[in-house]
Order: structure tokens, then sequence, then C-alpha cells
């Protein structure tokens, strides 16, 4: 499907009654949601890594308080993050997105990752797998998240991560997995600001984000770094509801996190030969003009930033 079809085809589906609902449907039959399992897969790969940043971090999952932005259609990482021991996870979004029968099939699907988790979580994993058969036969029930969960994970929706109801210091890790790309720059401040005042001292942000043209996954004839030739003006032709890209390069991320306190201790920003090509090809827009190539180049990041543990004082 050419790009610019499906930007328009979301454009109007976010102004229309009914619009959310047809456009979920349109995913299941025709997009990413049309072969879950694989979508699933890509998403535990994301959470192994995201685990693995945090035990270097020294903060493991087991016995971690955890807030995550952007719940979506299903809660793969808070329930893989249950299954490996959380103390509790807070999982918000902005719209109220989650599917019941999505989060089964998710919960369903974890099944075949208990192996996993328990490796990157250093628990038994006969440990993880009462835990994940139990969480299927609490939802075959009808019973909600929270409970069937033992209380572990809160699904808050619809939630703004940059005025939570949390109260100060209570949180030992924030974290999203590619959605800090699809919200607007100044909410991406305030959810940095109002991270940095739940969590606890020493508490750090994990945010991994795909800052890439997005529609280059449904259109093969374009690649990540196609809209860095339009304006913002033109840009929002196609900007829409369902797929909002602020076009925020990987290193303003990083810089919005000092700005806002934290000190960053990962990063995985790397300019990339093949993304150094393509972006030599691309008749680039004057309004990034100022970004070195190196730094415009890149589509993807992951970090991690802390708070300072001077911060118990203040």
């Amino acid at each position: 499907m050419h790009w610019r079809a499906k930007g328009m085809l979301q454009k109007v589906l976010g102004h229309v009654p009914g619009g959310e609902e047809a456009h979920y449907v349109l995913q299941r039959r025709f997009g990413g949601l049309r072969d879950f399992g694989r979508e699933f897969d890509v998403k535990m790969d994301d959470w192994r890594l995201m685990a693995g940043h945090l035990s270097e971090a020294g903060r493991p999952i087991v016995g971690a308080r955890l807030f995550e932005i952007g719940s979506g259609w299903y809660p793969t990482f808070p329930f893989a993050c249950y299954l490996g021991g959380a103390r509790s996870v807070v999982t918000v979004d902005l719209n109220r997105h989650l599917k019941p029968e999505l989060a089964r099939a998710c919960a369903i699907h974890l099944g075949r990752y208990t192996a996993l988790i328990a490796t990157a979580c250093g628990i038994a994993e006969d440990e993880v797998r009462q835990r994940q058969q139990q969480l299927v036969q609490r939802l075959d029930q009808g019973v909600d998240i929270h409970a069937a969960t033992d209380g572990v994970v809160t699904y808050d929706a619809p939630s703004d991560a940059a005025q939570t109801r949390l109260e100060p210091r209570q949180i030992d890790c924030v974290f999203s997995n590619s959605v800090l790309e699809h919200v607007l720059p100044d909410a991406v401040d305030g959810i940095f600001r109002e991270a940095m005042r739940i969590l606890a001292p020493g508490g750090i942000m994990f945010h991994s984000v795909n800052c890439g043209d997005h529609y280059a996954y449904i259109d093969h004839e374009i690649n990540q770094l196609n809209y860095l030739q339009y304006s913002d003006a033109e840009w929002r032709r196609w900007d829409n509801a369902f797929l909002y890209q602020n076009r925020l390069r990987a290193f303003e991320f990083i810089d919005r996190a000092k700005a806002a306190g934290f000190d960053i201790t990962m990063s995985t920003e790397i300019a990339r030969e093949n993304r150094l090509k393509e972006l030599a090809a691309l008749h680039v827009h004057p309004q990034f003009a100022h970004i070195p190539p190196e730094r415009l180049c890149v589509t993807s990041i992951d970090f991690i930033a802390r708070k300072h543990d001077a911060e118990m004082a203040g």
C-alpha cells in the first residue's frame, strides 16, 4: 500500500464516528495484528533486550516497581514483568486501547516464553509457568487484569503519563517501547518531568524509540528516512490520530532527558552505514539541514536515564 494512501485513510478514520473501531478491524485483517504471533514475538524480543539492560543497570525486574507509558492493544511488557517477579506494574495510555481478547491471547502466547523470562529474571521456570497458567485461567473466567495478576498489574486509561496520580518517589523504573516517537515534543518533556517526580532516588528511565518513518513498514518503495524530505507543514498532511510521528531525532530524546535533570548512563545511538547512504541519496528538507548526517540518519535508540541519588535530599 502506498504510504500516502494509508496516511490519508487513517486521517479520515480519525475524524469519523466509529473510526477507531474501523481502524482496529483493518489492523486485524490487513495490518500488523493480522499475524498476532509474529508481532508478539517481536515484542518479546524487545522485552528481552529491556530486561537485559535493566539488569545491567542494577535494576532487575524481580521486586521492581515499574511504570509503563503506552499500554497499547495488549499488555505484553506488563504481563512479562509480572511473570518475572515484578512487585508492581502500572501501565497507562492516553486513550483506552486495550482489547480483552488480545490480552488473553498475549497471556496464552507467553506460555512459549517461560524459559526466556525465567532466565532474564533469574528465577525458576516452574514459578514463571505457574503464574502464566494461572493468568490464562483467570482471564478465561472474565477476571480483570489487576485481579488476574494478583494485584501486580494496574491498567489506567485514559491517563496522561505527564500528569499521573502517583505519589512522588515510588517508582523504580519508568519505561516505554516504540511510544515516544508518537508523542508531541512538548508532551515528551512533560513525561520526563513527571518521571523525575515519581521515580525514587537512583531510579531510571528506559526508553526504546523507533524514530524512523513508520510508513516504510507498509510501503517498501521508501525507507525510514523518507519523512525528512518534508517540512512540518507538509508532513501534517499525512500525520493522523493513529500514526502521529513527531520526527524527533534520536539525540533529541537524550537532550530532553538531560534537560529534565537525568544522567544518561546508556545509549545505543549509532550512525549505520546503510542509513548514511540512504540519507545521502535523499533530498533532505532545509528544516533538518543543521543536524549532522551522522545524527540525522539514526532511526532507533535505546537509552537509560538515571535520577540523581542526591534527589533524596530534595
